[in-house]
C-alpha cells in the first residue's frame, strides 16, 4: 500500500478526467463558503483566551468550575464530531453546513449575554458541537465537489481558515481589550458577525452531487451540479461521471456496513492520522505555550510569542502546505512534516535536558512550521478522500472524533505530565511518537494526489 495511487488518475473509472478541468469561479466560491466553517472554528476556539481571567473573577469560579467552563466547547466538539455524520447523510451536506452557522450564532450571542456560568457553559458547549460537526462536514463537502486536480488545495482551505481564524481572534481580542468592563462580552459576541455572513453564504451553495446521486437518488439535480462543477465537460462525460458514482455506491450498498474488514484500511488510516496528529503534542504546545516559555525564563514574552509568533508561523506555513499539497502530494507532506517534528522536538528535549533554554522558542516555531506543512494541511484532506461515498460522512466522523477525543485527553493530562516529569522527557516522548508516525507514513500511507474519489476506494481494496 506504500505505492502511489496517482497512476490510477488516468484510469477508466471517470472517463472525462483524462484532461484535468480548470477550476471555475462557482467551485471556488462554494469551497470558500464551506471552508469558512473552519474560520469560525479557529476563531471560536481561541477567542476565549482573552476573556477567561475576567470570567473567573466576575463569577468567583473555583479552579474546577473554571476549568469546566473553559473546556465546555472542547467537550461539545467531541459530541459534534461523533454525531456530525448522521445529519450529513440523512438531510444532506448543505443543510448541515447551514445549521453549523446557526449553532455558531447561538453560541456567540449566548456567551456574550450569559448572566451566570451555567448559561455560559451551555452556550460554549453549543458552539463546540458546531465545531465538531464542521470538522466532519466541511472537508467532506469540499472533497465531494472538487475535481481531483484541485481537491487537496480546496479541502485544505478548511485548515487554512482554522489558522486564519486563530490569528484574527488574537487580533480581535487585542483591539477590544481596552473598551471597558464588558470587553469580554464583545470579544465573544463579535463572532456572531462572521457566523451570520457564513450562514447567509451557505444558502447559495448547491448540494453535493454525490449525496444527490447516492443518498437522495436525485439524478437530475446531481447531473446539474456536476455540470456546474465541470462546465467544459460534454453531456456524455457528465453522464458517465454520474454512472461511475452510482455504480460505486451500488457495490458499496450490497456489502456489509461500516465496521467491516472491507473498510479496515481506510478506518485505520483515518484513526492513525488523527491519533498521530495529537500525539505530536500540537494542542498541548498551543494551549500551554506560556507555561512552556515560562519554564525557560521567558515568561514576560510568553503572551507575545504565543499570540503573534506562533499564530503567524502557523498561518504562513499552512499557506505553504496548501501550495504544495497538490504538487508534492499528501504522503510527501506527511514525510516532510515528520522529519520536521523529529528534529524540532528532539532539539527541544535536548535544550531542556542541557538547559540551553535560549533555543526553545526557535524549536517551538520550527515545530509549528512542521505541523502546518504536514499534519495540519493533510489531516482533513486525507480523511475526506479515503472512504467510499456511502461511508464518507461516517468515516469523516470517525477521524474527527478520534482527533477531538485525543485532543481532550492530552489537554487534560498535560499539566499533570509537566508536574510529574521533567519537560525534556515529555518532548522526547512526543519526538518518539513522531518517529513512529514517520515509519507509518513510509510503509502504510498511500498517495491520493490527483486520484478520483471512486478510484481511491478501488485502490484501497474497498470495492468487492
Amino acid at each position: 500500500m506504500n505505492t502511489s495511487l496517482a497512476q490510477a488518475a488516468s484510469g477508466p473509472t471517470t472517463p472525462h478526467r483524462g484532461t484535468q478541468p480548470q477550476m471555475n469561479g462557482h467551485l471556488l466560491l462554494w469551497a470558500i463558503t464551506s471552508a469558512l466553517a473552519g474560520f469560525l472554528f479557529g476563531f471560536d476556539t481561541v477567542v476565549i483566551s482573552g476573556a477567561e481571567q475576567t470570567i473567573q473573577g466576575l463569577w468567583g469560579l473555583s479552579a474546577g468550575v473554571h476549568g469546566i467552563a473553559m473546556a465546555a466547547a472542547l467537550y461539545g466538539t467531541v459530541v459534534g464530531s461523533l454525531t456530525g455524520g448522521w445529519p450529513a447523510d440523512r438531510f444532506g451536506r448543505k443543510p448541515t453546513l447551514l445549521w453549523i452557522g446557526v449553532l455558531y450564532i447561538g453560541s456567540a450571542v449566548g456567551s456574550a449575554l450569559a448572566s451566570n456560568v451555567e448559561a455560559f457553559i451551555a452556550a460554549r458547549f453549543i458552539g463546540g458541537i458546531g465545531i465538531g460537526v464542521s470538522t466532519v462536514v466541511a472537508p467532506l463537502y469540499i472533497a465531494e465537489i472538487a475535481p481531483p486536480a484541485h481537491r487537496g488545495r480546496l479541502a485544505g482551505m478548511f485548515q487554512f481558515n482554522i489558522v486564519f481564524g486563530i490569528v484574527i481572534a488574537f487580533l480581535s481580542n487585542a483591539l477590544l481589550a481596552g473598551i471597558g468592563a464588558n470587553a469580554w462580552r464583545w470579544m465573544l459576541g463579535v463572532a456572531a458577525f462572521p457566523s451570520i455572513v457564513y450562514t447567509l453564504m451557505c444558502l447559495a451553495i448547491p448540494e453535493s452531487p454525490r449525496w444527490l446521486l447516492t443518498r437522495k437518488g436525485d439524478r437530475e439535480n446531481g447531473l446539474r451540479v456536476l455540470r456546474l462543477i465541470e462546465p467544459a465537460a460534454s453531456p456524455a462525460e457528465i453522464e458517465a461521471e454520474a454512472d461511475a458514482i452510482v455504480a460505486a455506491s451500488t457495490r458499496q450498498t450490497s456489502a456489509r456496513g461500516f465496521w467491516s474488514m472491507r473498510l479496515r484500511v481506510p478506518i485505520m488510516l483515518a484513526f492513525l492520522v488523527a491519533f498521530f496528529n495529537q500525539l505530536s503534542g500540537i494542542n498541548a504546545i498551543l494551549y500551554f505555550a506560556p507555561r512552556i516559555f515560562e519554564m525557560t525564563g521567558l515568561g514576560a514574552k510568553a503572551a507575545l510569542l504565543q499570540s503573534v509568533g506562533i499564530g503567524i508561523t502557523n498561518l504562513v506555513f499552512t499557506f505553504v502546505g496548501l501550495w504544495l499539497i497538490d504538487r508534492l502530494g499528501r504522503r510527501t507532506l506527511l514525510t516532510i512534516g515528520s522529519f520536521g517534528y523529529i528534529a524540532s522536538l528532539g532539539l527541544c528535549a535536548w535544550a531542556f535536558f542541557t538547559r540551553h533554554y535560549s533555543i526553545v522558542p526557535a524549536t517551538i516555531f520550527a515545530f509549528i512550521a512542521a505541523h502546518a506543512v504536514g499534519q495540519g494541511t493533510v489531516i482533513w484532506v486525507l480523511i475526506s478522500e479515503i472512504f467510499p461515498n456511502q461511508y464518507r460522512a461516517t468515516g469523516q466522523s470517525l477521524g474527527s472524533a478520534t482527533h477531538w477525543i485525543f485532543a481532550a485527553l492530552l489537554t487534560s493530562f498535560f499539566p499533570a505530565m509537566v508536574t510529574a516529569f521533567a519537560p525534556g522527557y515529555i518532548f522526547l516522548f512526543f519526538c518518539g511518537m513522531m518517529v513512529l508516525q514517520l515509519i507509518w507514513v513510509r510503509t502504510m500511507v498511500p498517495e491520493t494526489k490527483g486520484v478520483p474519489l471512486e478510484e481511491i476506494q478501488r485502490q484501497l481494496g474497498v470495492e468487492i
